[in-house]
């Protein structure tokens, strides 16, 4: 027999809908009067940049080590714009190749392997591989009406 009683749950979730209205949404969660939890959401503005983050700066050079480099979509101030869905083309210099493509849309049909991916949600991601030499690999995005952006790792 299935036990329903969710008092023993840890997590439980609501959702209300309700008009949307520019501007910001702050949730907060107490826990008898100590604040225990808090999220903040901001209205994004248009997309105008992208901001490239690596999930290490320095990878092996040993030509099989690997570097997620995440791409956001963001508006003037740095607000990932969620509704972006820009094509990002890769382009690679130094030591190192672009193995692989994604953007966490588990219904695309793009090629997981490739030097372009479009945006799901303001976001999608390269994945380097070391060329197996020492030295800098760097990784450049662009994107029609987007500022180019690069980031550079490290080969050691």
């Amino acid at each position: 027999m299935e036990d329903r009683n969710f008092s023993s749950t840890k997590k439980l979730s609501l959702r209300w809908k309700v008009p949307f209205t520019k501007g910001i949404l702050r949730a907060e969660g107490y826990i008898n009067g100590k604040l225990v939890a808090k999220d903040v959401v901001k209205t994004a503005a248009d997309p105008v940049k992208m901001e490239l983050s690596a999930d290490r700066s320095a990878i092996h050079a040993d030509g099989t080590d690997l570097s997620y480099i995440t791409v956001k979509i963001t508006d003037e101030l740095g607000t990932l714009v969620p509704e972006a869905d820009n094509l990002v083309h890769f382009e690679i210099e130094g030591e190192g190749k672009i193995v692989g493509v994604g953007n966490g849309n588990a219904m695309s049909l793009e090629p997981a392997k490739g030097h372009e991916r479009r945006a799901f949600s303001g976001m999608c991601q390269a994945i380097i591989q070391s060329s197996g030499k020492k030295g800098n690999v760097t990784l450049k995005a662009t994107s029609l009406g987007l500022a180019d952006e690069k980031i550079t790792l490290s080969c050691q």
